[in-house]
């Protein structure tokens, strides 16, 4: 089979496409032949080098989504449609990259659905991450005001179809002027340019504060968002957009409003008992328009060194997807 071998970190051209062998079935595992994957961010953190404990050569990819090949004993028949999603794929064992690819049955989940592998391959991460991040961590309620920042990422773009869906007033960020459009075409009530200290133009807007914000760039900008919430009110920490890993220098008594809740989801937790039936639920909301899929654009597996250069310079305003043929 091809598949996209890192040897040893790198840049995008460390991906290579080489022929290895197709993995063998085992009992409790399930032999998947990929159709496509989504692109996310995590994977160039791993090619780069910046993910303990990952051993190379290692073939990249925490998701995809194909057809079953084999069940490994499992409940999961060949030619069942499935989207496998993390559990350490592409980090302790070989991940989606490749046309076939060997995953626990945790991770598998059955889907039914007619949408097109490409766009399939747009929602299984992306939207798995924004539904837990706000029904999970933030525990959003109709009518609640909601700043998503970063909302040109994959994850923001899903993140808003869900809010505005559950029925949230949402202001999304972007540093670029050219995307505030894109945001308002997806549902985003308001945008906000960021320029990397926006609590005072989110005060502007919301004097009271915002009842959650949901924080996508990460450690450079978080303690900023901290101050763009109301009393009470919740911070998310669900993505790394700004590569920054770790906070330099904290004081929580001298730079954390007093009663403002900060918390992380990470789709780490995520498995076919926890994910399935939500996942099923987003599929069909996108079936029905609901939901939208932010596809941004589609690339071939022999393309995935460019697909890898263009996420790393933040070409998309979407979801990036590679197919497998």
């Amino acid at each position: 089979m091809k598949a996209a071998v890192v040897e040893q970190p790198g840049g995008p051209e460390v991906l290579q496409i080489k022929e290895i062998p197709v993995p063998p079935p085992k009992p409790g595992w399930v032999l998947i032949r990929v159709k496509a994957f989504g692109l996310n961010r995590s994977e160039m953190y791993t090619r780069q080098g910046h993910s303990p404990g990952v051993r190379f050569p290692r073939v990249l990819g925490i998701e995809c989504v194909g057809v079953v090949e084999d069940g490994g004993g499992t409940d999961l028949e060949p030619g069942q449609k499935v989207a496998a999603v993390m559990g350490e794929m592409g980090r302790a064992y070989n991940g989606g990259y490749a046309e076939y690819t060997l995953v626990p049955r945790s991770q598998v989940m059955a889907l039914t659905t007619d949408l097109p592998w490409e766009m399939l391959a747009a929602i299984p991460e992306t939207y798995l991450t924004a539904w837990g991040s706000l029904v999970e961590a933030l525990d959003v309620q109709r009518g609640h005001k909601l700043l998503i920042r970063g909302g040109t990422s994959a994850l923001g773009m899903a993140a808003i179809s869900l809010a505005k869906d559950m029925g949230l007033y949402v202001t999304a960020t972007t540093r670029n002027t050219g995307k505030a459009a894109a945001l308002l075409a997806n549902g985003a009530d308001d945008v906000i340019m960021d320029t990397g200290q926006i609590a005072q133009t989110a005060r502007e807007r919301i004097p009271d504060g915002f009842d959650c914000t949901l924080e996508l760039i990460g450690t450079a900008t978080l303690l900023d968002s901290l101050h763009t919430v109301r009393t009470r009110g919740i911070v998310c920490m669900s993505g790394l957009l700004g590569n920054e890993w770790a906070l330099r220098e904290f004081e929580p008594l001298a730079q954390m409003p007093s009663t403002v809740r900060l918390t992380i989801y990470t789709s780490e937790t995520v498995t076919a008992t926890t994910g399935t039936a939500a996942l099923q639920r987003i599929v069909e909301g996108v079936e029905t328009g609901r939901y939208r899929p932010n596809m941004h654009k589609v690339f071939h597996l022999e393309e995935i060194a460019a697909a890898h250069r263009y996420m790393e310079e933040n070409h998309s305003t979407g979801k990036l997807v590679v197919v497998t043929e």
